[in-house]
C-alpha cells in the first residue's frame, strides 16, 4: 500500500507518494499549483520517467543482444520505493532492481529521489547507482501537470511560457506516431514566449532542445508563476492531452528521447542515453519555484 509523505517549510508544501516517488501536491498560501490527477483528461499528477523516456518502437528494444519489452516511460511509475530519510522539509525514497525490474531492464541498480523545500523552491535530485558489472544505459526525468489557469478569472490562453533569452530553442521533430523521425526544426518564439493554446497539442507533445534550462509559466494579467529549472537535463516536454481543452500544463525536464521512427533501439547504441559505468553514481536535479 503507498504511503503519502507531507513536508513543509512555512512558505510552502509538498505532498510525494511513495508509489513512482511522486508529486501529489505543491501548494503556497493555500493555493494548489500542481495539476489534481483529474480522469476526465489525465489521471496522474506529475510521474517521475525511468529507465527510459517517451515510447519504444513496438514496444520492445534490445540490451545485451536480447530483446526485451516496456512500457512508456519505463516502469518506475508503477513501482513502490522505500522511504530513506524523512525529515520536516524533506524526503529521501528510493528503489532498488528486482526480478520484477530485470525482466524489463536487465541492469542492477539502486535509484534515490530526494525532495527538498528551500524557500519558495521544491528541488527535485536523482541519484542513480550502477550495481551492476556493466555499463547501464537509461534516461531519466519529470512529468509535473500545473493547473492552469491558476487564478480565477483567467483562462488557459491568458498563459504562456517563457524561456531563456540567451538561447534559441530547436524542436525535435516527432512523427504522427510520436517517434523521432530526425526533423528538427528551428522552434521561433515571440520574444521568447510562447503563447498557450489548446490547438498547440493536438499533435501530442513539443518537445524542445537548447531551451536554456528554465521555463516559466505565467500570465500577465495574474499574480501567480511558476519556474522550473532544470539545468542538467537536455530536452522539455510541453504536453496536455491532445484535442481537449484540458485546464493543465505538463513541463517536462528530461534527459533522452523517445525511439527513432521504425526502429527498434539497441540502447547500448542509442547516443543521447546516459551511459553510468559499473560502481558509478549519476546525479541530476532540477526543480519547481513558485512565484
Amino acid at each position: 500500500m503507498s504511503m503519502e509523505y507531507r513536508i513543509s517549510n512555512g512558505l510552502i508544501s509538498a505532498v510525494i507518494s511513495s508509489q513512482g516517488g511522486e508529486l501529489q501536491s505543491l501548494r503556497r498560501d493555500g493555493t494548489e499549483y500542481l495539476w489534481q490527477g483529474d480522469p476526465a483528461f489525465w489521471s496522474e499528477r506529475a510521474p517521475n520517467l525511468f529507465p527510459y523516456i517517451g515510447r519504444l518502437t513496438g514496444g520492445a528494444y534490445f540490451a545485451g543482444g536480447q530483446k526485451y519489452r516496456m512500457k512508456i516511460h519505463g516502469f518506475l511509475s508503477e513501482s513502490e520505493m522505500s522511504a530513506g530519510a524523512v525529515s520536516p522539509d524533506s524526503v529521501t525514497l528510493f528503489l532498488e532492481s528486482s526480478s520484477a525490474t530485470l525482466a524489463q531492464y536487465p541492469w542492477k541498480f539502486r535509484l534515490f529521489i530526494i525532495y527538498t523545500l528551500k524557500n519558495n523552491t521544491l528541488e527535485i535530485r536523482y541519484r542513480v547507482e550502477n550495481r551492476d558489472s556493466q555499463t547501464m544505459h537509461f534516461g531519466i526525468g519529470g512529468h509535473p501537470g500545473f493547473r492552469v489557469p491558476m487564478e480565477e478569472g483567467l483562462s488557459f490562453q491568458d498563459y504562456a511560457v517563457e524561456f531563456s533569452r540567451e538561447h534559441d530553442a530547436f524542436r525535435v521533430g516527432f512523427s504522427e506516431t510520436c517517434y523521432r523521425d530526425g526533423k528538427d526544426v528551428p522552434f521561433p518564439l515571440e520574444n521568447h514566449r510562447l503563447p498557450l493554446a489548446h490547438s498547440l497539442f493536438d499533435h501530442d507533445a513539443i518537445v524542445l532542445g537548447n531551451t536554456g534550462g528554465e521555463a516559466i509559466l505565467y500570465a500577465e494579467k495574474g499574480s501567480r508563476r511558476i519556474s522550473v529549472r532544470f539545468p542538467g537535463l537536455p530536452y522539455l516536454g510541453l504536453w496536455h492531452v491532445p484535442h481537449k481543452e484540458a485546464p493543465y500544463l505538463c513541463i517536462e525536464p528530461w534527459s533522452s528521447l523517445p525511439s527513432r521512427q521504425g526502429i527498434t533501439e539497441v540502447l547500448e547504441e542509442q547516443e543521447d542515453l546516459i551511459r553510468l559505468p559499473p560502481g558509478e553514481i549519476c546525479e541530476n536535479a532540477w526543480e519547481i519555484s513558485v512565484l
